[in-house]
């Protein structure tokens, strides 16, 4: 299956992983600011936005298959990964499987595990629930078949509870440069967070002040700076008084 996908500016290439229950059109406020430095793309993943779905059920672990087939037959080379929610997930998972394609990554809003969501985000099984009613606008907006909305709720919703199930030492094995990045009014604990951060090798942590788990829309110039400035490094960063990064004693 041929997902949808644009390509918007010049230079090293990044690839957009999306959230759960949306599309590329999320990153409406990053694409052009990225694509002043970088060669971006986005691309909808099986059943989201414009790339049509099958009978199969969603997974990571088939997400991250697509994204990786994306990774080498249309970006063409390594690129760095930047995923929101669901997508940072993934991008977490490509690393693990294929550190060769991403030589870095940003993972906004993203667990590891799905133990790590706060009580009570769980929107419910009615696809016409209220609290669902802007995601079911803008899926009916853009996918392909705006009557399989129940059923792309029914599995998005089996795909939060069920998984992703990394533990701490799965974490551990990433060997990619990650820059975590999340609000601080987040859908997933802050503790999950500092987890994850804590244990990847190469991790960076920034917590966005007076945001959600939708920072991206809500101070979208700080996020792109995040995002630009990690990207532009070349390696570890430099500090002046380093105690997580000093030297082993």
């Amino acid at each position: 299956m041929d997902p949808w996908f644009a390509v918007e500016g010049q230079g090293s290439p990044v690839v957009l992983l999306h959230g759960g229950l949306s599309d590329s059109t999320g990153w409406v406020m990053q694409t052009s600011a990225l694509a002043q430095r970088h060669r971006i793309f986005t691309y909808d993943r099986r059943g989201h936005g414009r790339t049509a779905d099958t009978d199969a059920p969603f997974s990571y672990d088939d997400m991250a298959s697509e994204t990786i087939a994306f990774i080498e037959h249309v970006v063409g080379e390594p690129a760095a990964l930047v995923g929101w929610s669901d997508g940072g997930i993934v991008s977490l998972l490509v690393s693990l499987r294929r550190p060769d394609l991403v030589p870095r990554q940003v993972l906004i809003g993203a667990n590891f595990n799905h133990t790590g969501l706060v009580e009570g985000f769980d929107p419910g099984d009615d696809p016409d629930a209220e609290a669902v009613a802007v995601f079911k606008g803008l899926y009916e907006a853009s996918a392909i078949d705006p009557s399989h909305w129940p059923e792309f709720y029914a599995k998005s919703m089996r795909l939060w509870r069920e998984e992703p199930d990394f533990t701490v030492d799965d974490v551990a094995r990433v060997s990619v440069p990650t820059l975590v990045l999340v609000g601080d009014d987040e859908a997933v604990r802050i503790d999950h967070t500092v987890a994850l951060y804590e244990a990847l090798p190469e991790g960076q942590l920034a917590v966005v002040p007076g945001t959600s788990h939708v920072l991206t829309l809500e101070k979208p110039a700080i996020v792109n700076q995040l995002i630009l400035e990690f990207l532009a490094e070349t390696g570890p960063p430099i500090t002046m008084l380093p105690i997580r990064r000093g030297a082993p004693s």
